[in-house]
């Protein structure tokens, strides 16, 4: 990129009501068949006006063709069966009925390229795609095949590279990987959790981002912050070895959060999406809130390596909520980027 502070989001946007019930995670689609299929690439051109609009640099799909930022993907995998389910502990947080690995994991055929070359040709600009992390789509299965946690893992990693590969071929500059996972099982992400998403990034002709954050603004994550403490410390854990690693991009939340700005200092070298805008609440930010929150940042970043972007997925808002919430992103970008180019 040489747009300095460039924006971009960390992942889904609302849907259309007529593609699903709004302000719902994860609500059934209201279409069927071909009727189907048009209207999840009508919503992903919504999905690119209302960014470009707002004056959003990197460009996303606001994961309108997926109902879940992981299951979808699984979905299209061979081994397993989303028949046969269980109810597990979601990091830790919330239980959920899951389906199961019954037996070897494979892709049988690319999930999103074909979603991925529509969004390319919507537009010139620099476009982003997300994909669930390793750590994150293990967490979200119940698995009655490998039956460990760490092999399931790098099975996921390899599946992921082939997409990831794919979706370069078909145009996407930056992919994303999406890990809150990492918020939850230190041990396991240090271990072995950041070596099996450095796998699913290896060789890949385009930059590489990993999302970590606390979630969605549903109960079962907003009941979760209020046990952290007056200072959520948890990226200390992993940033070290992020680091280390060969990701390009770390995405974060700030915003409203109670993150100390200064763990940015235990990524020093690496690109940073910063989150500036708070997805749990449906209060629009001012331009000014976002200035300030980059202008944090900044003490412990060069401006050259800043992202501003949102601190999770929008889905759960409404539309006029997350499309007000894309302008002040833009414009708040926007003030910062003329203080630092007066």
């Amino acid at each position: 990129m040489t747009t300095l502070l460039p924006t971009t989001t960390a992942g889904s946007l609302p849907k259309p009501c007529w593609l699903a019930e709004p302000e719902t995670l994860w609500s059934p689609w209201k279409l069927t068949g071909d009727a189907l299929v048009a209207g999840k690439r009508d919503a992903l051109r919504l999905a690119v006006e209302d960014q470009r609009q707002a004056g959003i640099d990197i460009l996303g799909d606001g994961e309108q063709t997926r109902q879940h930022f992981v299951t979808t993907f699984i979905e299209h995998l061979a081994g397993v069966d989303f028949q046969k389910r269980e109810t597990v502990r979601i990091r830790n947080r919330y239980d959920a009925s899951v389906p199961t690995v019954t037996g070897a994991v494979s892709r049988p055929e690319p999930v999103f390229v074909d979603d991925a070359r529509f969004l390319r040709a919507q537009t010139d600009r620099p476009i982003k795609w997300t994909l669930p992390g390793p750590m994150t789509m293990i967490d979200t299965l119940y698995d009655a095949h490998y039956r460990s946690r760490e092999r399931l893992a790098w099975e996921f990693a390899c599946i992921l590279n082939e997409e990831a590969r794919e979706l370069v071929a078909a145009g996407v500059d930056i992919v994303q990987f999406d890990e809150p996972a990492f918020n939850v099982f230190f041990d396991e992400a240090n271990d072995w959790g950041i070596a099996t998403l450095e796998r699913a990034a290896q060789g890949l002709n385009a930059e590489t981002a990993v999302h970590i954050c606390y979630g969605y603004g549903i109960p079962a994550n907003t009941e979760w912050k209020k046990t952290l403490g007056s200072e959520w410390r948890q990226y200390e854990r992993t940033f070290p070895n992020l680091q280390k690693s060969s990701i390009d991009i770390v995405s974060l939340e700030c915003h409203n959060s109670r993150v100390p700005l200064d763990l940015i200092e235990l990524i020093r070298g690496k690109k940073v999406m910063v989150g500036a805008i708070d997805v749990a609440t449906d209060t629009v930010e001012t331009p000014e809130e976002v200035a300030a929150t980059l202008r944090s940042a900044l003490r412990f970043i060069d401006a050259d390596k800043l992202y501003p972007a949102t601190n999770c997925g929008m889905a759960p808002l409404s539309r006029s909520v997350a499309q007000g919430k894309l302008k002040a992103l833009g414009a708040g970008a926007a003030i910062v980027r003329r203080e630092l180019s007066s």
